[in-house]
């Protein structure tokens, strides 16, 4: 009976303890949804407060490192002329030390740029720290895959895996 209660006990502690997140990571998915929430809603004003105020470095998929060290305002944001819908799947963060949470996710929908639109996906990864108790982006890398691409390329695959003989 004693086993029993043991067993019982340890089970539900390690219940309590199945999300596996800290207060940071808890903290920095939510101000991650908050960045991107602003953005789809073109609040610049709201999504600059996300990053962080040394500025953010970033790198695209085009081959490069990081771009040069980028300080943001609403009223770039705004010049940017970027809108569309796009949304965050599979976040997931983890917490590197005190002030710093490594993320990352998929990010697709549709972009919208200078009034022409079409689909999006790419994979992001995110550092974020602490900067005056908020937590705030310094540096993002995607890894850009074009919709349309991606589906030629499953096409591709599909029919290569018909004519594969291997076993």
């Amino acid at each position: 009976m004693k086993n029993l209660m043991i067993a019982n006990l340890f089970f539900v502690a390690c219940l309590s303890f199945a999300d596996g997140h800290t207060d940071s990571e808890k903290d920095v998915l939510e101000a991650l949804s908050a960045y991107f929430d602003a953005r789809n809603d073109q609040d610049w004003k709201e999504a600059v407060k996300y990053e962080s105020k040394g500025g953010t470095y970033n790198t695209n998929s085009d081959g490069s490192f990081h771009k040069p060290l980028i300080k943001q305002t609403a009223a770039s944001w705004a010049a940017s002329n970027q809108g569309g819908t796009l949304n965050i799947y599979y976040p997931e963060a983890i917490e590197l030390s005190d002030n710093v949470v490594f993320v990352r996710f998929y990010y697709e929908g549709m972009t919208e740029v200078n009034g022409e639109t079409s689909p999006y996906r790419t994979r992001v990864t995110m550092n974020w720290v602490k900067e005056g108790g908020n937590w705030v982006e310094r540096l993002n890398t995607t890894h850009q895959l074009h919709m349309a691409a991606s589906m030629f390329l499953k096409q591709v695959i599909l029919v290569m895996n018909n004519f594969c003989i291997c076993k």
